[in-house]
């Protein structure tokens, strides 16, 4: 029985601890989370598709944590035109991760217009849904929760979805 007392004991420390690092750090919020506040940014020249920008000096920009369809599949426009309206021409800060780039070269990163994380909020609006691919996880359990909940109502890609 102490044993067991000992364990329940370590359970209730560790979700404690765990809650406060989770309140600490902005819960599940995903505004101004990794910004520098003396980082002007980055202008956005081109919107790909619905997780891909090209930015100034030409580099491409693929969205970590999110897939988007492509234009030509089904909510694919939607998604691209999503994205569009969130950052074309505006300046972004970006955000990475553990990888720099990809296998195409394109840069790896959570992308920022003003205090809103596009990757989520693209999930959010259902035009995204969460794409995990270690290692760049770092906001993971947050797209699954916007995926779900855009996915609970109905939202975008899921408008049509059982």
């Amino acid at each position: 029985m102490p044993h067991l007392k000992s364990r329940l004991l370590k359970n209730r420390l560790f979700l404690i601890a765990s809650l406060l690092i989770f309140l600490i750090g902005g819960g599940f919020g995903y505004w101004q989370w990794g910004i520098s506040s003396d980082n002007e940014g980055v202008l956005v020249t081109l919107v790909i598709d619905g997780d891909t920008i090209e930015i100034e000096g030409g580099e491409r920009v693929r969205y970590l944590g999110i897939n988007a369809p492509e234009p030509a599949e089904e909510y694919g426009v939607e998604a691209f035109e999503a994205n569009k309206s969130l950052v074309a021409g505006k300046r972004v800060t970006l955000e990475a991760d553990i990888q720099d780039k990809d296998e195409y070269g394109r840069l790896l990163r959570y992308v920022y217009i003003d205090d809103v994380m596009v990757n989520a909020e693209l999930v959010r609006e259902g035009y995204a849904y969460s794409y995990s691919r270690p290692p760049n996880i770092k906001y993971q359990e947050m797209f699954l929760q916007l995926e779900n909940e855009a996915r609970d109502r109905k939202l975008g890609l899921w408008l049509s979805k059982g």
